[in-house]
């Protein structure tokens, strides 16, 4: 049998980012496309909030997980999964924020990054 060893594209990654986020009720996801902006460090910042350590660390294991399983890929990079405030997970081209709800108004990436096209994803009640 043969393995497709196609990498996937940043925007099909970062739908996957936003599954792993919905899996553990993730709330207030946007995704962020950087694309357009001059020397962005990423095509896609796809950003969620969780209400308590537990759950961010749940949501980020969740993100990790869809990845790999989808597209076969670890983290190029993680930080802030001692802390527990701002868990990032970066894949190069997408990068996950998992912020601790109110740890997010206070780091406003939202709106450091304000010249960024912002998609408000959807809750499924």
């Amino acid at each position: 049998m043969e393995v497709r060893k196609e990498k996937i594209n940043s925007e099909e990654l970062s739908k996957i980012v936003v599954k792993g986020m919905q899996e553990k009720k993730a709330t207030n996801i946007v995704v962020m496309d950087l694309k357009g902006i001059k020397n962005a460090v990423a095509d896609y910042f796809v950003i969620c909030s969780g209400n308590s350590d537990t759950q961010i660390d749940a949501i980020s294991e969740s993100i990790e997980g869809e990845v790999y399983k989808n597209a076969r890929q670890d983290p190029w990079h993680k930080e802030g999964k001692q802390n527990k405030e701002w868990i990032l997970l970066d894949y190069v081209d997408v990068v996950a924020h998992v912020f601790k709800k109110d740890r997010r108004s206070f780091y406003a990436l939202e709106d450091l990054w304000g010249d960024a096209v912002i998609d408000f994803v959807e809750v499924d009640q």
